[in-house]
């Protein structure tokens, strides 16, 4: 499949300390330490230079890495500190010129990855007891402010230079692409009206207003700024309930092989079909039974089909999602025996909530599948009588925007539920995807959830749990043609179909942050007021250039 900009594909989405260039990490104990170092020439591609600890994807790359690791790794860390090793400047944020230089689909994937990031941190404090502290040693500005907001506390050093600010709007004519306004009025609960004064005023906010005004949690002197940090830390560090003694596993590579035909991992299995604008992506099942406990869990390690196959998917939809764009639809398929599917669920139900090694295989998957949710292109699942959509590969088909089940008596199909259908995988609503799918009904989540056994397409299509049971004979012409039918549509109005429906049900900050990014981000970075001839992002550190606006609401 082509490219619209092939300096803009990424080659991997993984890395490893010891190729970090961006950020340097260090572990004392049960804390552990998270510098910003950022490289000013070792951006992801050619064209602009990472001064000011700006970043680019690339440095999100290294930061979602080194979270993922501590998290697996590093069970005795329970409290991190994110800092600056840079005097006087934490971070400024997405790089401007990355930006302004970056096509539209490129600008917004790498919004939603980088509030991926921080939404990791997030669902790290939440579900894996790991605290964060934003130590700004500087000023905070744009994105890199909204990295301090996804911490459980922020410092700002109180040197009567140092700011936090969100410049976006008067600067660049767009606005905070990674969940910033609505981390500042939802999550620090920051009084609406001060809010506006503080999103529109370049230069921010500092000392004693910043945190008067809820924007930090303390100020504090530079001659005591290291001590308060540790001091901090230490206070964070024993609010967490993660192991003290216990020893990690190490996240080894996982080392696709890419072709233009495809991706092929251990468990998945990605082909490319340019005609349709399809990618069929095959996840297969365990061959091995789940250990008996947590340790033999650690045992069994990275290449635990729990975990393997989950980062595999991981890395898989990121690669269709940044390399892939004229991908349009994902089908997802599955291969194995549901049995051992649902053994492995079974296994992580009954250990999540005592062993701290269970516990991160949950939050993975829960992670990817929250993905998955996200991925602006269409998700269709077939399940056929090779299927294994059992357990958490059901969940696969509960997220799709539809889902086919082949109704053939000689070769019967069928979809299983398992004890993580619970709740256990929230969506970013906070319910369950069986949850958001009976909003109607809720009383029969219960009902199917009580139910042993699978389902075969007769009593799925009755349950609601699959859209359409075609037949042997009408299964390859259905298929085809909703395939087709997918392919012709406009891609754009697929995107704004597809983010609102998909979300159902309550409205969280996280939906927010996506249906923002998905919607209003996604239309402000294509306009001219922006990204025009004389829009401010294009015009951006030009010396005595101004932005013309067009001044009419829309």
């Amino acid at each position: 499949m082509g490219h619209p900009n092939v300096d803009e594909v990424v080659p991997s989405f993984e890395s490893h300390p010891s190729k970090y260039r961006h950020w340097k990490l260090a572990f004392d104990g049960d804390i552990a330490r998270l510098s910003m170092d950022v490289q000013e020439e070792a951006g992801l591609r050619e064209g602009y230079t990472l001064k000011l600890n700006s970043y680019d994807l690339g440095v999100d790359i290294e930061l979602a890495d080194a979270v993922q690791r501590i998290r697996f790794e590093h069970p005795e860390v329970r409290a991190v500190v994110i800092t600056s090793l840079k005097d006087r400047i934490f971070c400024a944020g997405a790089n401007i010129f990355m930006l302004g230089s970056s096509s539209h689909p490129f600008k917004v994937n790498f919004c939603k990855y980088t509030n991926e990031t921080r939404l990791g941190l997030e669902d790290a404090s939440a579900h894996s007891g790991l605290k964060f502290l934003a130590a700004l040693n500087g000023t905070a500005s744009g994105g890199g402010y909204e990295l301090a907001l996804a911490c459980d506390e922020i410092l700002l050093i109180d040197d009567g230079n140092s700011a936090v600010s969100l410049p976006e709007v008067p600067l660049l004519g767009v606005l905070p692409g990674t969940g910033g306004l609505t981390r500042v009025v939802d999550k620090r609960k920051v009084r609406r009206d001060l809010a506006d004064f503080f999103s529109t005023v370049a230069e921010g906010i500092k000392g004693k207003r910043a945190l008067d005004w809820r924007l930090v949690d303390a100020v504090v002197p530079r001659s005591k700024f290291e001590a308060v940090v540790a001091e901090r830390a230490r206070a964070l560090a024993a609010k967490s309930d993660r192991p003290k003694d216990e020893k990690g596993i190490t996240l080894t590579p996982l080392e696709p092989e890419v072709t233009d035909g495809g991706i092929g991992y251990r468990y998945v299995t990605v082909k490319l079909n340019p005609t349709l604008r399809v990618a069929d992506l095959t996840v297969r099942g365990p061959e091995e039974a789940p250990p008996v406990d947590g340790k033999g869990l650690k045992a069994l390690g990275a290449d635990a089909w729990a975990i393997r196959a989950f980062r595999e998917l991981d890395d898989a939809i990121l690669r269709l999602r940044i390399n892939h764009l004229e991908v349009g639809t994902l089908v997802f398929h599955t291969e194995g025996d549901k049995a051992k599917v649902l053994a492995w669920d079974a296994f992580i139900a009954q250990h999540a909530p005592s062993h701290w090694l269970v516990r991160e295989v949950l939050g993975l998957q829960r992670r990817v599948l929250k993905r998955i949710d996200v991925t602006s292109k269409t998700l269709f699942a077939f399940i056929e009588p090779s299927s294994c959509f059992a357990g958490v590969l059901a969940e696969l088909a509960l997220a799709c925007d539809r889902t086919y089940m082949k109704d053939d008596p000689e070769a019967p199909s069928f979809i299983e539920l398992g004890p993580l259908s619970h709740g256990q995988l929230p969506m970013a609503n906070g319910l369950s995807r069986l949850e958001t799918r009976m909003l109607a009904e809720p009383g029969r989540v219960k009902e199917i959830l009580s139910r042993e056994g699978p389902f075969d397409p007769e009593s799925a299509l009755a349950a609601g749990l699959v859209t359409f049971t075609p037949d042997d004979l009408d299964w390859d012409d259905e298929i085809r043609v909703a395939l087709e039918e997918r392919a012709s549509y406009s891609p754009d109005a697929l995107t704004g179909m597809e983010n609102n429906l998909r979300f159902a049900g309550p409205e969280t900050m996280e939906t927010k942050i996506f249906g923002r990014l998905s919607a209003w981000q996604n239309w402000i970075f294509q306009r001219p007021n922006a990204v025009g001839e004389k829009g401010a992002l294009s015009l951006y550190g030009q010396a005595g250039v101004r932005p013309s606006f067009d001044v009419r609401r829309t």
